[in-house]
């Protein structure tokens, strides 16, 4: 039967809470004690555990804003062409087999 799981993030609570969002959720019992050994191990709080696998799971399903940050990064190089650069693509492209 899973577990219901209270996360706690307000300002007034006792050391080793974590700021952010109060929520439950219901996982089932191997995943709870499978992320209870996880945080004894590497000495971090329940919600640490919990809001950092969240996070790398949002990351890696986020495609849009993994699409999105390329764009941007994309935006920011410069255009102009660069001689160099262009002499060096055309080396390199002389030398490949078509």
């Amino acid at each position: 039967m899973p577990l219901s799981v209270e996360v706690s993030a307000q300002p007034d609570l006792k050391p080793g809470y974590t700021p952010g969002m109060k929520t439950a959720v219901s996982i089932p019992d191997d995943i709870f004690e499978r992320a209870e050994r996880l945080a004894r191990l590497r000495r971090l709080s329940r919600s640490e555990v919990y809001a950092t696998a969240l996070d790398e799971y949002v990351a890696r399903n986020a495609h849009d804003e993994v699409t999105a940050a390329m764009n941007r990064a994309c935006g920011k190089i410069n255009d102009d062409n660069d001689v160099f650069l262009d002499a060096a693509a055309d080396r390199l492209l002389q030398r490949v087999e078509w």
